[in-house]
């Protein structure tokens, strides 16, 4: 017996998409890879997959992003549903680094969109992107290697990276925080705290939660089990208590936000900023 679609993703958006994506090349891409072969290269055998990442759906996808799916229709889904454009969106965060990366770590890389173009933007830097799924990691190592950048992939946590401490100059979240519980995205944060020299920057790309409150059906057509809880979020707050400075926050085309944060310098008390205090006016064209 079939199974009648459930969720408002599987009546309505899906099939949309459906229609705009080129299945036909999403087929061939499929079978043009060996996943379990190229998945177990990537693969931590040591990372244990929480309870709050397991047995997920996200984006429609049953078994979430511990599945060839998702892996598969990540970038031909994101184009459609980051207005005004993915590449806009995700050029903000670029546009918004102010220092001089030496080594830059993108946590929660997914297919690694975001790293490639932090990649091409600090051709010096040595970049590395970490995602919890190995699915995607083997699409991100591919679209690199297509375009012929160097950049390093790990598998592991973002809340527990495992990583020198003070190692990292930048470290960029793009999309990520909506997709964990908050409890989780405070520990990302001090972990990030803790991987950053001082004066390193993080920068925090994600949607702005009161566009969420104003959109409850945006925030019900996805299937996403944390985005309610992202929507009461308070990023900046999360940001002081984490131990950063010069926290401030930005709105990128109406309905997504940029937050930025610095480690302050050794011996240095933190200054809290507010976008006020920057000068930040509204959207920012990316």
């Amino acid at each position: 017996m079939t199974r009648e679609p459930s969720t408002l993703f599987e009546r309505f958006l899906a099939p949309v998409l459906g229609q705009l994506i080129d299945q036909g090349s999403l087929k061939r891409y499929a079978v043009s890879i060996d996943w379990e072969v190229e998945r177990d290269r990537l693969t931590n055998p040591s990372v244990a997959y929480p309870d709050y990442y397991l047995g997920q759906n996200f984006h429609g996808i049953e078994g979430g992003y511990l599945t060839t799916s998702a892996a598969i229709t990540y970038d031909p889904i994101t184009q459609y549903v980051l207005p005004p454009t993915e590449q806009w969106v995700r050029q903000s965060l670029i546009d918004a680094v102010a220092v001089t990366p030496r080594r830059i770590l993108d946590l929660g890389c997914g297919t690694g969109t975001s790293t490639r173009m932090l990649k091409q933007a600090f051709p010096d830097a040595e970049v590395m992107g970490l995602d919890l799924s190995p699915y995607m990691l083997v699409v991100a190592k591919e679209k690199a290697q297509r375009s012929r950048l160097e950049i390093q992939w790990h598998h592991g946590l973002a809340e527990a990276t495992h990583l020198p401490s003070q190692s990292v100059d930048l470290i960029t979240l793009n999309l990520l925080f909506h997709e964990v519980p908050s409890a989780i995205a405070e520990k990302i944060l001090q972990e990030c705290f803790r991987l950053l020299t001082s004066g390193g920057e993080v920068l925090i790309l994600d949607g702005k939660p009161e566009a969420l409150q104003q959109l409850p059906w945006l925030m019900d057509i996805f299937e996403e089990p944390y985005i309610q809880d992202y929507a009461r979020a308070e990023i900046s707050s999360w940001m002081t208590t984490a131990g950063f400075g010069a926290v401030s926050t930005e709105t990128v085309w109406w309905i997504h936000q940029l937050t930025r944060g610095v480690k302050p310098l050794a011996g240095q008390k933190p200054v809290w900023s507010t976008a006020a205090d920057l000068g930040y006016s509204g959207a920012v064209a990316g």
